[in-house]
């Protein structure tokens, strides 16, 4: 099911857990604490099928919670695990800072 990934993805560089560049990158990428907004799915048209069901559609803000095994997001105040092969299918635009280390800032 999962196999059908698309590799038509544009290549992005990462900085600190943000797009080196403005535009999307793969949700994989994203730290742990960023909300983003989900801008285009690289899967077969089933697995984007049952991804809009579970409300990983496009335009829909989804925050980046764990990043262990599998991806863990709040989607619609519910929990999504998802593997790191369909978020790398995800490609999303960072709509807010991940929080700080704790260090303050004056």
């Amino acid at each position: 099911m999962l196999g059908a990934v698309s590799d038509a993805q544009k290549p992005c560089e990462i900085l600190e857990g943000h797009c080196a560049e403005p535009g999307v990158c793969p949700l994989s990428l994203m730290a742990e604490g960023t909300e983003v907004c989900i801008r285009q799915l690289l899967a077969s048209p089933e697995v984007r099928a049952r991804l809009r069901e579970l409300g990983l559609g496009e335009q829909q803000r989804i925050k980046v919670l764990s990043r262990q095994a599998n991806f863990i997001c709040q989607v619609c105040n519910a929990r999504l695990g998802i593997s790191e092969e369909i978020a790398q299918a995800i490609l999303v635009e960072p709509v807010s800072e991940p929080p700080s280390s704790g260090v303050a800032h004056g």
